[in-house]
Protein backbone atom coordinates (compact mmCIF):
# COMPACT_ATOMS: atom_id res chain seq x y z
CA UNK A 1 0.00 0.00 0.00
CA UNK A 2 1.59 3.58 -1.02
CA UNK A 3 1.89 6.45 1.36
CA UNK A 4 -0.89 9.00 1.49
CA UNK A 5 -0.70 12.43 0.79
CA UNK A 6 -2.91 14.34 2.96
CA UNK A 7 -3.14 17.88 3.17
CA UNK A 8 -0.37 19.50 4.94
CA UNK A 9 0.37 23.34 5.61
CA UNK A 10 3.91 24.01 4.51
CA UNK A 11 4.27 25.61 7.94
CA UNK A 12 2.93 26.03 11.42
CA UNK A 13 2.27 28.74 13.85
CA UNK A 14 4.24 28.51 16.94
CA UNK A 15 5.00 30.77 20.25
CA UNK A 16 8.00 30.57 22.71
CA UNK A 17 6.73 29.95 26.13
CA UNK A 18 9.41 30.39 28.74
CA UNK A 19 12.40 29.65 25.93
CA UNK A 20 10.84 26.53 24.74
CA UNK A 21 8.74 26.48 21.14
CA UNK A 22 5.55 24.91 20.97
CA UNK A 23 3.81 24.37 17.79
CA UNK A 24 0.04 25.04 16.87
CA UNK A 25 -0.40 22.13 15.47
CA UNK A 26 -3.50 18.60 15.75
CA UNK A 27 -3.25 15.18 15.85
CA UNK A 28 -4.46 15.13 11.84
CA UNK A 29 -1.63 17.40 11.20
CA UNK A 30 0.67 15.36 13.36
CA UNK A 31 0.13 12.45 11.47
CA UNK A 32 0.44 14.28 8.29
CA UNK A 33 3.53 15.46 9.04
CA UNK A 34 4.94 11.74 10.33
CA UNK A 35 4.01 10.38 6.79
CA UNK A 36 5.46 12.80 4.76
CA UNK A 37 8.72 12.52 6.58
CA UNK A 38 8.69 8.55 6.36
CA UNK A 39 7.89 9.17 2.95
CA UNK A 40 11.29 11.49 2.31
CA UNK A 41 12.96 8.86 4.34
CA UNK A 42 13.82 11.96 6.99
CA UNK A 43 15.91 11.24 10.28
CA UNK A 44 13.83 13.68 12.72
CA UNK A 45 12.07 13.66 16.12
CA UNK A 46 8.43 14.74 18.04
CA UNK A 47 8.16 15.93 21.48
CA UNK A 48 5.31 16.33 22.95
CA UNK A 49 6.02 18.74 25.39
CA UNK A 50 3.78 19.71 28.75
CA UNK A 51 4.76 21.84 31.72
CA UNK A 52 7.70 19.26 33.17
CA UNK A 53 9.40 19.15 29.62
CA UNK A 54 9.31 23.10 29.28
CA UNK A 55 10.35 23.34 33.05
CA UNK A 56 13.21 21.31 32.66
CA UNK A 57 14.41 22.80 29.65
CA UNK A 58 13.62 26.27 31.58
CA UNK A 59 16.37 25.32 34.30
CA UNK A 60 18.44 23.50 31.49
CA UNK A 61 19.51 25.13 28.51
CA UNK A 62 21.26 22.41 26.76
CA UNK A 63 17.98 20.36 26.99
CA UNK A 64 16.21 23.05 26.14
CA UNK A 65 18.54 23.50 22.45
CA UNK A 66 17.83 19.56 22.42
CA UNK A 67 13.59 20.13 22.39
CA UNK A 68 13.81 23.35 20.04
CA UNK A 69 15.21 21.36 17.26
CA UNK A 70 12.85 19.15 17.28
CA UNK A 71 10.86 18.61 14.02
CA UNK A 72 7.51 18.90 16.15
CA UNK A 73 7.02 20.20 19.33
CA UNK A 74 2.97 19.51 20.25
CA UNK A 75 1.33 21.24 23.16
CA UNK A 76 1.01 17.60 25.40
CA UNK A 77 -0.57 19.58 28.42
CA UNK A 78 -3.60 21.85 28.74
CA UNK A 79 -1.17 24.65 30.48
CA UNK A 80 0.73 24.95 26.97
CA UNK A 81 -2.70 25.14 25.34
CA UNK A 82 -3.91 27.95 27.45
CA UNK A 83 -0.54 29.58 26.86
CA UNK A 84 -0.41 29.49 23.01
CA UNK A 85 -3.79 31.27 23.30
CA UNK A 86 -3.03 34.21 25.57
CA UNK A 87 -0.13 34.38 23.09
CA UNK A 88 -2.46 35.21 20.21
CA UNK A 89 -2.98 31.49 18.99
CA UNK A 90 -6.79 31.17 19.72
CA UNK A 91 -7.37 27.94 17.60
CA UNK A 92 -4.61 25.66 19.68
CA UNK A 93 -5.43 22.62 20.78
CA UNK A 94 -3.96 19.78 23.08
CA UNK A 95 -1.96 17.25 21.28
CA UNK A 96 -1.40 14.61 23.98
CA UNK A 97 1.79 12.36 23.75
CA UNK A 98 -0.44 9.16 24.73
CA UNK A 99 -3.07 10.17 22.50
CA UNK A 100 -0.66 11.02 19.62
CA UNK A 101 0.79 7.34 19.73
CA UNK A 102 -2.85 5.85 19.13
CA UNK A 103 -3.91 7.96 16.15
CA UNK A 104 -0.48 7.10 14.77
CA UNK A 105 -1.28 3.33 15.28
CA UNK A 106 -4.59 3.72 13.58
CA UNK A 107 -2.69 5.66 10.56
CA UNK A 108 0.25 2.94 11.04
CA UNK A 109 -1.85 -0.01 10.39
CA UNK A 110 -3.60 1.56 7.43
CA UNK A 111 -0.83 2.41 5.63
CA UNK A 112 1.14 -1.06 7.08
CA UNK A 113 3.61 1.31 8.37
CA UNK A 114 5.90 -0.85 10.68
CA UNK A 115 6.94 0.30 14.39
CA UNK A 116 9.74 -0.30 16.34
CA UNK A 117 8.95 0.40 20.38
CA UNK A 118 11.92 1.18 22.53
CA UNK A 119 11.49 1.99 26.17
CA UNK A 120 10.40 0.53 29.34
CA UNK A 121 10.60 -3.06 30.49
CA UNK A 122 10.41 -6.37 27.99
CA UNK A 123 7.61 -7.37 30.48
CA UNK A 124 5.63 -3.83 29.91
CA UNK A 125 6.27 -4.21 25.90
CA UNK A 126 5.10 -7.97 25.66
CA UNK A 127 2.12 -6.76 27.50
CA UNK A 128 1.21 -3.82 25.31
CA UNK A 129 2.26 -4.79 22.11
CA UNK A 130 -0.59 -7.72 21.45
CA UNK A 131 -3.24 -4.93 23.39
CA UNK A 132 -2.20 -2.72 20.48
CA UNK A 133 -2.52 -5.06 17.84
CA UNK A 134 -5.82 -5.81 19.10
CA UNK A 135 -6.97 -3.03 18.53
CA UNK A 136 -5.50 -2.32 15.35
CA UNK A 137 -4.91 -6.13 13.80
CA UNK A 138 -2.86 -4.51 10.78
CA UNK A 139 -0.45 -2.92 12.70
CA UNK A 140 3.00 -4.14 12.19
CA UNK A 141 5.48 -4.26 14.56
CA UNK A 142 8.92 -4.56 13.45
CA UNK A 143 10.59 -5.51 17.24
CA UNK A 144 10.79 -3.64 20.77
CA UNK A 145 13.55 -3.30 22.65
CA UNK A 146 13.64 -2.29 26.36
CA UNK A 147 17.07 -0.53 27.41
CA UNK A 148 18.57 -1.10 30.98
CA UNK A 149 18.15 1.48 33.85
CA UNK A 150 21.96 2.94 33.27
CA UNK A 151 23.79 4.79 30.81
CA UNK A 152 24.18 3.22 27.73
CA UNK A 153 28.32 2.82 25.99
CA UNK A 154 28.52 3.98 22.09
CA UNK A 155 28.87 0.72 21.31
CA UNK A 156 25.43 -0.22 23.02
CA UNK A 157 23.71 2.74 21.33
CA UNK A 158 25.46 1.60 17.91
CA UNK A 159 24.01 -1.62 18.60
CA UNK A 160 20.31 -1.12 18.78
CA UNK A 161 20.60 1.90 16.26
CA UNK A 162 21.54 -1.41 13.78
CA UNK A 163 18.92 -3.34 15.47
CA UNK A 164 16.27 -0.71 14.43
CA UNK A 165 17.48 0.17 11.25
CA UNK A 166 18.01 -3.66 10.52
CA UNK A 167 13.92 -4.13 11.55
CA UNK A 168 12.24 -2.05 8.68
CA UNK A 169 10.94 0.16 10.92
CA UNK A 170 9.54 3.61 9.45
CA UNK A 171 8.66 4.62 12.77
CA UNK A 172 10.29 4.76 16.66
CA UNK A 173 7.75 5.26 19.52
CA UNK A 174 10.53 5.73 22.34
CA UNK A 175 9.00 5.92 26.40
CA UNK A 176 12.06 6.77 28.46
CA UNK A 177 10.36 9.75 30.09
CA UNK A 178 11.94 13.12 30.45
CA UNK A 179 14.76 13.93 29.53
CA UNK A 180 16.58 10.87 28.47
CA UNK A 181 13.87 9.97 25.92
CA UNK A 182 14.86 13.46 24.06
CA UNK A 183 17.91 13.31 25.04
CA UNK A 184 17.92 9.65 23.36
CA UNK A 185 16.18 11.20 20.24
CA UNK A 186 18.63 14.14 19.37
CA UNK A 187 21.64 11.45 19.54
CA UNK A 188 20.16 9.51 17.10
CA UNK A 189 18.74 12.09 14.51
CA UNK A 190 21.40 12.01 11.50
CA UNK A 191 22.15 8.05 12.23
CA UNK A 192 19.24 6.57 12.27
CA UNK A 193 17.04 7.12 9.24
CA UNK A 194 13.63 7.11 11.12
CA UNK A 195 11.34 9.03 12.21
CA UNK A 196 10.99 9.34 16.23
CA UNK A 197 8.53 10.49 19.02
CA UNK A 198 8.80 10.90 22.54
CA UNK A 199 5.61 9.14 23.91
CA UNK A 200 6.23 9.76 27.89
CA UNK A 201 4.21 7.52 29.85
CA UNK A 202 1.80 6.28 27.17
CA UNK A 203 3.39 2.85 27.50
CA UNK A 204 2.68 2.25 31.02
CA UNK A 205 -0.91 3.71 30.39
CA UNK A 206 -1.89 1.46 27.08
CA UNK A 207 -0.69 -1.44 28.80
CA UNK A 208 -3.23 -0.56 31.89
CA UNK A 209 0.17 -0.69 34.21
CA UNK A 210 -0.42 2.65 35.44
CA UNK A 211 -4.37 4.34 35.17
CA UNK A 212 -4.60 7.66 33.09
CA UNK A 213 -6.71 10.36 34.65
CA UNK A 214 -10.38 10.90 33.73
CA UNK A 215 -11.17 12.83 30.55
CA UNK A 216 -12.70 15.85 32.40
CA UNK A 217 -9.51 16.22 34.33
CA UNK A 218 -7.44 16.26 31.45
CA UNK A 219 -9.71 18.85 30.03
CA UNK A 220 -9.22 21.13 32.95
CA UNK A 221 -5.87 20.96 33.52
CA UNK A 222 -6.23 18.38 36.56
CA UNK A 223 -4.53 15.62 35.18
CA UNK A 224 -1.37 16.42 37.61
CA UNK A 225 -3.37 16.34 40.84
CA UNK A 226 -4.66 12.44 39.68
CA UNK A 227 -1.05 11.39 38.80
CA UNK A 228 0.26 12.93 42.18
CA UNK A 229 -2.35 11.09 44.18
CA UNK A 230 -1.37 7.45 42.11
CA UNK A 231 2.46 8.16 42.47
CA UNK A 232 3.09 10.73 45.38
CA UNK A 233 6.43 9.61 45.99
CA UNK A 234 7.53 9.68 42.22
CA UNK A 235 6.23 12.72 41.44
CA UNK A 236 5.34 14.93 44.21
CA UNK A 237 9.13 17.11 43.21
CA UNK A 238 7.89 17.65 40.12
CA UNK A 239 4.39 18.91 40.57
CA UNK A 240 4.73 20.81 43.22
CA UNK A 241 7.75 22.75 42.32
CA UNK A 242 7.50 22.84 38.61
CA UNK A 243 3.70 23.55 38.35
CA UNK A 244 4.30 26.71 40.38
CA UNK A 245 7.20 27.90 38.81
CA UNK A 246 5.64 27.52 35.11
CA UNK A 247 2.43 29.84 36.67
CA UNK A 248 4.58 32.72 38.23
CA UNK A 249 7.11 32.77 35.18
CA UNK A 250 4.65 32.67 32.69
CA UNK A 251 2.81 34.72 33.93
CA UNK A 252 5.77 37.60 33.53
CA UNK A 253 6.42 36.34 30.15
CA UNK A 254 2.59 37.20 29.05
CA UNK A 255 2.07 40.60 31.46
CA UNK A 256 5.94 41.44 29.83
CA UNK A 257 4.31 40.79 26.22
CA UNK A 258 1.05 42.51 26.79
CA UNK A 259 3.20 45.55 28.24
CA UNK A 260 5.06 45.87 24.57
CA UNK A 261 2.28 46.24 22.83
Amino acid sequence: MSLGKGVLKSSLEHQTILGTRIDATSYQDACDRLQGWIREKRSCYVVAANVHVVMTGYWNRRYQAVINQAALVTPDGMPLVWGLRLLGIKQATRVYGPDLMLAWCERAAQYQLPLFFYGGTEALLETLIPILQNRYPHLAIAGYYAPPFRALTSAEEEEIREKIQSSGASLVLVGLGCPKQEEWMARQQGKLAVVMIGVGAAFNFHSCMVSQAPRWMMNRGLEWLYRLGAEPRRLWRRYLFHNPAFVLLFGWQWLTSQLKR
